[in-house]
């Protein structure tokens, strides 16, 4: 099992930890003694030390981030291996033969860029935990005010690269290199994606209209100005730019892989010595869909999502089914399963140390195995499929009638291997489906609970378009749906609809925190906040500050990041940025840095927030 352990923890969480004795830790690095000018350290070599001593080791080589912890287990393994020249904002892992049970952290992907931040849900599992989060308190942003890098108008993710100091930047028209180091945010190439896959048919926008609209509000609009609005900034075929780099993956390489139009691609640093040399295409996929499936695919195939396997492939996810490719997109090697001609997948997958693929279209959860050569839907070697509850369409912001959620891992190790989905339900359910063998007495779903956010009367639609959020055995979710959605608002393009539910429109409330048991093998509901909004933005976990946190419009504030604690519900954290559309992460994923930094997805590009300025 993995466990990563961040500081500053609290003692009784530290204590818990101690008692549940760990299978793996992480340390970060802030500083070194015996770093070299760059910056980097040595690992040590910890295998067949006890967990005491190996967390020494890693202070004596400079890692200095790392808590202190004691177990009898003792280092069977360790990841990169010792000796090995890393930087110190590496996340080293350690593994003992421990037998307990924590629940927390999944195994590192060695082909992925870093273990944090290097795909869309932050790692294999799709967890959307991060170890870094704000401060408590209450504090008001301009959006408009801080450093930023225009794109979108959907900005999922940043994403890590291998190169310290920057990160990738993902726009649904555009990815960007950008420089992260000294507490700015500065693009330092681009490459105007959306352009290039239509051969012009889509522009790329002038930056300054990004900020137009950041700087503009939605309140007081209706569904024709905002269109017209929309129409004027981003171009009369705004609503294309939907579904573009959704879903994306930096691999060991620093390789960015993403989709934009019909295409596939892979881009590359022009020369990675000198980032501000440019973004090259180093691989592309045409058309992929028709040159994995064949001419004769199904009419509403597309792209969704992208992982990694474990051994270094890429995994393509379709609405119709799932490939594996190489990571050079090299057609000959392409292996792709097909689902039923009645389902529709339009979420991304999960992945496990093994090479399970977990993937949910919309009316079946499924583990595939990928086993070196082809996709495998055996028994024997561990595949499963399961029916799950489904209904209609929402109304808004949901895509399809099943599940909103890429499914999430949940237990690792020895532990209950879980894996989670929100159901298709009107009033939806978590539901925790057995990842390996089912245990004797049980079915292959594990339990699932109703979600009810804490309303006194339910309403018509609970329902969400985002991932559930994991952190040990705890698990988040939130609702997307209004009580009532205007006649004007049905049927509207995505972008559309998102940027007026809010300020224009009535939006969403509710959230819930639930926890497994795994003695009793049950959910149980912890709390549930039916004041709070999580409009359309992916809501995340802080290890560092304990809270779950969302964003969402609420009057009088306006838009806020809004932070409650794990263990209470109780809001600990606000960021009020009032009525501007710069403070609207439409569709986006919240994250933070460790310097507690906040780096907003917001609808106009993402955003560089530094609290101890506020």
């Amino acid at each position: 099992m993995t466990k990563k352990v961040f500081t500053p923890c609290s003692l009784n969480r530290l204590l818990y930890l101690c008692f549940l004795g760990l299978c793996v830790f992480a340390f970060l690095g802030i500083t070194a003694s015996v770093a070299d000018d760059n910056q980097t350290a040595f690992t040590p070599d910890v295998v067949g030390m006890t967990v005491g001593d190996a967390v020494g080791a890693f202070k004596d080589a400079g890692f200095t981030n790392s808590p202190d912890i004691v177990t009898d287990a003792l280092v069977t393994g360790q990841n990169p291996p010792a000796g090995t020249e890393v930087s110190i904002q590496e996340i080293c892992t350690i593994t003992t033969d421990s037998d307990t049970v924590s629940g927390k952290s999944p195994v590192q992907n060695p082909y992925l860029a870093s273990s944090l931040y290097a795909i869309t849900h932050f790692d294999s599992s799709q967890s959307d935990s991060t170890p870094y989060g704000p401060p408590n308190g209450v504090f008001t942003i301009d959006p408009t005010s801080k450093p930023i890098v225009n794109a979108g108008p959907i900005n999922i993710i940043t994403l890590a690269s291998t190169q310290k100091d920057y990160m990738w930047g993902v726009g649904s028209d555009r990815v960007s290199y950008v420089y992260v180091g000294d507490g700015g945010l500065t693009e330092v190439a681009g490459f105007e994606a959306l352009e290039d896959a239509t051969g012009g048919l889509i522009k790329a926008i002038p930056k300054e209209n990004f900020q137009t609209f950041a700087k503009d509000t939605a309140v007081g609009m209706n569904t024709t100005t905002m269109d017209d609005s929309l129409m004027e900034l981003f171009g009369k075929k705004y609503s294309l730019r939907f579904g573009n780099g959704i879903y994306s993956v930096v691999d060991s390489e620093n390789v960015l892989y993403t989709n934009y139009g019909s295409n596939l691609y892979a881009f590359a640093l022009t020369d990675p010595e000198n980032p501000a040399a440019g973004i090259t295409p180093r691989y592309v996929i045409k058309d992929i869909v028709t040159t994995i499936q064949g001419a004769d695919h199904s009419a509403n195939a597309r792209l969704f999502g992208l992982s990694m396997t474990y051994d270094g492939y890429l995994i393509v996810t379709f609405s119709n089914g799932v490939a594996v490719i190489n990571r050079d997109l090299d057609i000959a090697t392409a292996s792709f399963y097909q689902f039923g001609d009645d389902e529709y997948v339009s979420n991304s997958l999960a992945v496990d140390e093994n090479n399970g693929i977990y993937i949910a279209s919309d009316k079946i959860m499924r583990k595939l195995v990928w086993n070196g050569t082809t996709i495998s839907d055996v028994e024997s070697d561990g595949a499963w499929s399961s029916i799950y509850t489904h209904s209609t369409q929402p109304p808004i912001i949901k895509v399809g009638i099943g599940t909103g959620s890429t499914p999430t891992l949940m237990g690792f190790g020895d532990d209950d291997r879980l894996v989670l989905i929100t159901d298709g339900a009107q009033q939806m359910n978590l539901v925790a489906f057995w990842r390996d063998e089912i245990p004797e007495g049980s079915e292959r779903i594990a339990g699932q609970i109703p979600v009810t956010c804490g309303f006194t009367t339910l309403p018509d639609w609970i329902q969400s378009e985002q991932s559930v959020v994991v952190s040990g055995y705890g698990a988040f979710v939130v609702n997307n749906m209004p009580n009532s959605v205007s006649d004007d608002l049905i049927g509207q393009n995505k972008i559309l609809q998102v940027s007026l539910m809010g300020p224009a429109y009535e939006t969403s409330y509710g959230a819930e925190r639930f926890e497994w048991n795994p003695e009793m093998n049950e959910w149980s509901s912890v709390w549930s906040r039916p004041d709070v909004s999580s409009t359309s933005m992916v809501p995340i976990h802080s290890d560092s500050g304990n809270m779950a946190l969302i964003n969402g419009y609420r009057s009088p504030g306006g838009w806020e990041i809004l932070g409650l604690d794990w263990d209470t519900g109780e809001t600990v954290h606000q960021t009020i940025f009032g009525d501007l559309n710069g403070g609207n992460g439409a569709y986006a994923i919240l994250q933070y840095l460790e310097d507690s930094d906040a780096l907003f997805n917001s609808f106009s590009g993402p955003i560089r927030i530094d609290y101890n300025t506020q």
